[in-house]
C-alpha cells in the first residue's frame, strides 16, 4: 500500500512538473513572438522607404520583389551593416530558442521536444502579433521572407505555420512521455524531412535574390519533407521505451 502511495505521489509530481514546463514554454514562445513582431515593425519602418524608391507604386503589404544586396548598398553604406546585423539577430534568435529548450528539458529527448514547442509557438505568435500590429499578413497565402541563413527562405505564410503546428504537436507528445527515444534511423528520417522542407523554402532563391517575383511554391517538395519527418516521428512512438513511458489515465 505504501508503495502504491509513493508511486502515485511520484506520478502526480511528474504531471505537475510537466504542466509547469509547458506553461513556461507557452509564456516564452508567445512573448518571444511579440518581440520578433516588434522588431519586424521597426525593420519595415527602415526599409519600406528604400523599397518604395526602388519599386514605386508597390503595395506596402507586398515584400516582393526583394531589395537586392547591390540596391541595398547603393541606398547607403549603413544598410549593408544592418543586413549583417539582421543575419546575426536571426542566428541569435535560434540560439535563444535552443537555450530555453535546453533549460526546460531534463534529457536530450525532452530538450529537443521543448525546443520544437518553443519554436512553433514563437513562429505562430509572431504572425498573430504582426497581424494585430500592422494588419499583415493579409492572408495565410501571403508570401513572406522567413530566414536569410544561409540563403533567403521564402514561402506563403501557411507553410511555416504548418511546420510550427507539426513541431508543437510532436513536441507535446514527446514531452508528455518523457522524451522521444528515437533510434538513429528515425532521427535521420526526421532530420532528412526537415532538410527537404528547407529545400522547398530556398528552391527559388536565385530568382528571388535577383529581384524577381516568387515562382509558385514547391508544395510537392514541402509536403514530402513534412511526410518524411512525421513518418520518422510516428515510427519512434512505436518503440518499446516510448510505449512504457506513457502516463496512465486517471493517475
Amino acid at each position: 500500500m505504501q508503495y502504491l502511495r509513493s508511486f502515485a505521489f511520484i506520478r502526480g509530481h511528474k504531471i505537475v512538473s510537466m504542466y509547469r514546463t509547458v506553461s513556461a514554454l507557452l509564456l516564452f514562445g508567445i512573448s518571444f513572438g511579440y518581440l520578433e513582431a516588434a522588431v519586424v515593425v521597426y525593420l519595415r519602418a527602415i526599409y519600406d522607404p528604400i523599397r518604395e524608391r526602388i519599386h514605386p507604386g508597390r503595395s506596402p503589404q507586398d515584400l516582393f520583389p526583394l531589395i537586392s544586396p547591390e540596391q541595398l548598398k547603393a541606398a547607403g553604406p549603413e544598410n549593408a551593416r544592418r543586413l549583417a546585423i539582421e543575419i546575426g539577430r536571426e542566428a541569435a534568435t535560434i540560439l535563444m530558442l535552443a537555450a530555453f529548450g535546453m533549460a526546460a528539458g531534463r534529457n536530450f529527448n525532452q530538450r529537443m521536444a521543448a525546443f520544437a514547442i518553443a519554436f512553433g509557438l514563437w513562429d505562430i505568435s509572431f504572425y498573430a502579433f504582426l497581424k494585430l500590429m500592422i494588419g499583415w499578413p493579409q492572408s495565410l497565402f501571403t508570401w513572406d521572407i522567413l530566414f536569410l541563413i544561409p540563403l533567403p527562405w521564402v514561402g506563403p505564410v501557411i507553410s511555416p505555420v504548418l511546420v510550427s503546428v507539426t513541431l508543437i504537436a510532436c513536441g507535446l507528445v514527446s514531452l508528455f512521455h518523457g522524451g522521444l527515444p528515437a533510434k538513429p534511423w528515425q532521427w535521420m528520417a526526421m532530420i532528412a524531412g526537415g532538410v527537404v522542407v528547407i529545400l522547398a523554402f530556398v528552391w527559388d532563391f536565385r530568382n528571388t535574390t535577383a529581384g524577381g517575383q516568387p515562382n509558385p511554391f514547391n508544395w510537392p517538395l514541402f509536403l514530402a519533407g513534412e511526410a518524411i519527418a512525421v513518418a520518422g516521428f510516428i515510427a519512434a512512438t512505436k518503440n518499446p521505451g516510448f510505449q512504457e513511458s506513457r502516463i496512465p489515465r486517471g493517475s
